[in-house]
């Protein structure tokens, strides 16, 4: 004959359960201090990572500014260039005189002459 087994017991239902108002105040009484050292920590990094967004907002916003500035003064420094050397063109006679037949302009007792009908050069 087989051994005889005994009945399976519910364990959760064998053991006495505790009042609500013991297991509530037992787990609110024990602290979990590694939760809270790494809750603390999280804030912690929040709190670090908020202070770095102005700053470094900030910081983004000068460098566009700079670039930008940077490329303004580029042409500014090439219109520059440009103009320095316009100058020094009319400081010779011969382009002053050039520049004055472009528009249209003769020398006192010269016959001015219109000549029309020519080809275009496009």
């Amino acid at each position: 004959m087989p051994p005889a087994v005994p009945p399976r017991r519910d364990r959760r239902r064998a053991e006495p359960r505790p009042p609500a108002q013991t297991a509530i105040g037992a787990a609110a009484m024990r602290v979990r201090w590694d939760r809270v050292g790494r809750v603390a920590l999280l804030l912690l990094l929040v709190a670090v990572v908020a202070l770095y967004v102005q700053p470094a907002r900030s910081y983004v916003s000068t460098w566009r500014d700079s670039n930008a500035k940077q490329a303004e003064l580029e042409r500014l420094e090439r219109e520059h260039e440009a103009l320095v050397e316009r100058t020094r063109e009319l400081k010779d006679p011969r382009t002053v005189e050039t520049e004055a037949r472009r528009l249209g302009m003769v020398r006192p007792g010269e016959r001015p002459y219109v000549v029309s009908g020519l080809p275009d050069d496009e």
